[in-house]
């Protein structure tokens, strides 16, 4: 039997109605048991500022950092807002980078799925993430790529899944749990 792995899920959308929220939860039903997906919310940390990370960060900086770093991987669940990542997302990544040396992402596989209702399906955000995520070293699965674009209708109006997005959901968690499992072994 394979390890079960802790994954911090990172949402873009601070919106609890979010569409990404929708497809982060879905993403952990969808998980192969090897996988426990479990969302790190961003909402309440402070922007990142050097001045206030010294001896004594926010406790919001300490508690989010111990999530990401006590995890065994990651996995970004994003929209994009003009043509970029939404600014509490790129945030958390900034906090999670610090104090330098001690990045709370180092290592970690990761993934990224962006989601937008619009027909790009979030590709600057996932791609801006992707090149965030080298110098973080954290290796990004590569394939299968996952933008779903037109996600407004992903969910129906009890928020169950559509079963028109089930497949391309599944093939990429079955994807990600293989990605994390051959990383964590190395």
């Amino acid at each position: 039997m394979s390890n079960v792995y802790e994954i911090a899920v990172l949402v873009g959308s601070l919106r609890k109605a979010s569409i990404n929220r929708k497809v982060a939860l879905a993403l952990a039903e969808l998980a192969p048991a090897n996988l426990k997906l479990n969302i790190v919310e961003i909402g309440d940390l402070p922007l990142y500022n050097e001045d206030i990370d010294g001896e004594s960060p926010p406790a919001a900086y300490s508690t989010f950092r111990q999530q990401v770093s006590s995890s065994d991987a990651v996995l970004f669940v994003t929209p994009e807002y003009n043509r970029s990542v939404p600014a509490p997302l790129k945030n958390a990544i900034d906090v999670g980078s610090r104090p330098y040396g001690k990045s709370a992402w180092n290592g970690k596989p990761g993934a990224v799925i962006s989601v937008s209702p619009g027909a790009v399906g979030g590709f600057g955000a996932n791609h801006n993430i992707r090149q965030s995520m080298v110098f973080l070293n954290v290796p990004c699965m590569q394939q299968p790529e996952a933008y779903l674009g037109g996600a407004g209708s992903a969910f129906d109006e009890t928020g169950k899944l559509s079963e028109s997005v089930r497949p391309f959901l599944q093939k990429f968690i079955d994807a990600y749990a293989q990605w994390v499992e051959q990383h964590k072994k190395q």
